[in-house]
């Protein structure tokens, strides 16, 4: 338990962060696009949704590879959210649960593991 303690529950790539930079990617790509009407923009918004989640996907991608400061500087709002809205430090039961469900899941034998 005391050796899980020790790592950080925050993660640049959580899907909390994901949600953020998908906010930030779309206000820069849709702030390319005039919106004469209504229908046009809500069918534009749908339209440009998969190449937005695209690009945050891969922003994502980087920023999780990498130890630059830029990449933190992009995953520190990201990973604010995650402190103080959308994760909690586990309790020792939860981690021990942790620990056990681990241990069911990962084959003693690696050649057991063969797909």
């Amino acid at each position: 338990v005391e050796n899980v303690k020790r790592y950080s529950i925050l993660h640049p790539r959580c899907g909390t962060s994901f949600l953020f930079m998908v906010m930030l990617v779309s206000i820069l790509v849709l702030s390319f696009f005039g919106w004469p009407n209504p229908v046009l923009r809500i069918i534009t918004r749908i339209g440009m949704f998969p190449v937005i989640a695209g690009i945050t996907y891969e922003i994502n991608r980087i920023i999780g590879r990498s130890d630059s400061k830029f990449c933190y500087i992009l995953s520190y709002p990201g990973l604010m959210i995650q402190k103080y809205a959308t994760v909690k430090e586990p309790d020792d039961s939860q981690i021990e649960v942790a620990i056990a469900s681990l241990k069911a899941v990962i084959p003693v034998n690696k050649e057991a593991d063969l797909w």
